[in-house]
């Protein structure tokens, strides 16, 4: 069974190129209201504020780069993988002809861009997961370039930062690659962390811990405990937004584990810009449900 979903899926790529979620937005308006009146990391505040607004007015990106279309698919037994992805494709190439996303799907060798956001197999990226009821659930992630160009991945110990096998060598790495990206990637950012994994599952658990809202709790209370002491020392660097120095440099961290070989322990970081752009669309038997 497939229902026909292109124009829901249009609409939810408007939404999540053009309006931040509600949390989100509160975030940024919290870490507006801690910093300094007159300095330059209030003055960025106030600049995204506006564009944030502007861009909900007039349904167009909040950012120029509207990033890699990532989609998480949970759909109920019965439900043609092989259509949804025909139907996400064509809905990311109508969604770009209507500009909501900018074409940013660029051939690695030739250079040329195909016009439409459309690439190989993984462009746009879609990962499938079969689920018990009656509802589809598809998230959606717009990742950035400049914030996916300074994710980081650590292979513990590191002796250079006398970092070892446990969560405090974790939270030496982790406030290591915030150091490192200064103001690159368009901070305040949201970091996703996972603990575990090889080096390719690791990367992919990073960016879907981000679909988690900011503000939540971690069941594990020691990764609870974690996340807030990430968050509050980022936040003592002093790197600020866009990297102009201020009280607000990291949102918010979210962490989850992967299992790992012996042998190996990784610690993958994906770092979301300011501009944290996920959706969520639930199709239910007779209603579709924006989150």
């Amino acid at each position: 069974m497939t229902k026909e979903l292109t124009e829901p899926l249009v609409e939810l790529i408007r939404k999540v190129s053009c309006e931040l979620s509600p949390d989100i937005a509160t975030a940024l308006e919290n870490a507006h209201a801690v910093e300094e009146e007159g300095s330059a990391a209030r003055g960025v505040f106030a600049t995204i504020a506006e564009n944030v607004d502007i861009a909900r007015k007039n349904s167009t990106p909040i950012c120029q780069d509207t990033g890699t279309p990532i989609f998480y698919v949970h759909y109920p037994p019965g439900w043609s993988t092989k259509q949804l992805k025909l139907q996400i494709t064509k809905a990311v190439a109508e969604a770009t002809a209507r500009s909501y996303l900018r074409p940013n799907a660029v051939h690695s060798v030739t250079g040329k861009n195909s016009g439409n956001n459309i690439g190989d197999d993984h462009f746009p990226t879609i990962h499938f997961e079969e689920i018990d009821g009656d509802d589809l659930v598809i998230d959606i992630i717009l990742k950035g370039g400049g914030c996916e160009n300074v994710g980081a991945q650590y292979s513990l110990p590191d002796t250079r930062l006398n970092a070892g096998r446990d969560l405090e060598g974790v939270r030496k790495v982790v406030l290591d690659a915030v150091y490192k990206a200064q103001g690159q990637g368009c901070a305040p950012g949201v970091l996703g962390v996972t603990i575990g994994g090889d080096r390719g599952s690791g990367y992919l658990a990073s960016k879907e811990v981000l679909l988690r809202k900011l503000g939540d709790t971690n069941p594990d209370p020691q990764l609870d405990a974690l996340e807030k002491r990430i968050t509050r020392e980022a936040n003592q660097l002093g790197i600020g937004p866009m990297g102009f120095g201020g009280k607000t440099t990291v949102l918010d961290t979210k962490i989850n584990t992967l299992h790992r070989l012996p042998a190996s322990f990784f610690v993958t970081i994906s770092y979301m810009c300011w501009a944290y752009r996920r959706r969520r669309m639930v199709i239910q038997p007779d209603e579709i449900i924006y989150e």
